[in-house]
């Protein structure tokens, strides 16, 4: 017999396997696109940055974007920080990288002013191009702005529940996108549990 008794926690749609960056397509507004986004980094001369608050879907937007820049040809170095990180975790200068390499900083406002301004003399020193998401704007082109809403956070519960949209009601959704904030990411943590909870519910029924 199969159903929701029979599901394991890593079935949970809210898993990390089905919300991490790469596994949810970001959901661009109207007019814009992964390409249009790519023409904006070319046209600033592979320099600038993503802005937006925590949550908010930037490392989702890089995850979609860094395919096509190597299908532009132009190799790419991710570099992802997380809390606390005040350095960079690589030695760009003594690592070899050819000219016009993008280098992608992930969560550039964890790094100190010093790593910040290293890391700019040393692009423009090797001729590498860079691109950063942070949450508040930096000495770098503004290359595109991440929001979140109601609207969008419900279209992606609805979207990862599939089938089984009775487990959340979008009004739930809407009030814990508001307490986080318009933290999507933490959103989607709740939803692991409130999900679990309920199905526990279902299958004691």
């Amino acid at each position: 017999m199969t159903g929701h008794d029979d599901l394991a926690p890593a079935d949970n749609p809210f898993s990390a396997r089905h919300v991490r960056p790469g596994a949810i397509p970001y959901r661009f507004p109207p007019g814009e696109s992964s390409e249009t986004l790519l023409a904006r980094l070319g046209q600033a001369g592979w320099r600038g940055q993503i802005v937006g608050p925590h949550g908010s879907g930037k490392s989702t937007l890089v995850a979609a974007l860094l395919p096509l820049v190597e299908q532009a040809g132009v190799p790419a170095v991710l570099v992802e920080l997380h809390d606390g990180q005040r350095t960079l975790p690589v030695d760009l200068q003594r690592t070899r990288l050819a000219p016009r390499t993008l280098v992608v900083v992930d969560g550039y406002e964890q790094l100190s002013i010093l790593s910040r301004a290293r890391l700019c003399w040393c692009c423009r020193r090797k001729r590498l191009g860079l691109l950063v998401t942070t949450h508040r704007p930096v000495r770098l082109p503004v290359l595109f702005e991440t929001r979140t809403g109601p609207d969008l956070a419900n279209r992606l519960v609805r979207e990862l529940l599939a089938g089984e949209a009775e487990f959340v009601e979008p009004e739930e959704v809407s009030r814990r996108l508001e307490e986080h904030g318009g933290n999507l990411r933490e959103v989607l943590f709740d939803l692991y549990d409130l999900y679990e909870q309920r199905r526990m519910q279902r299958r004691d029924r």
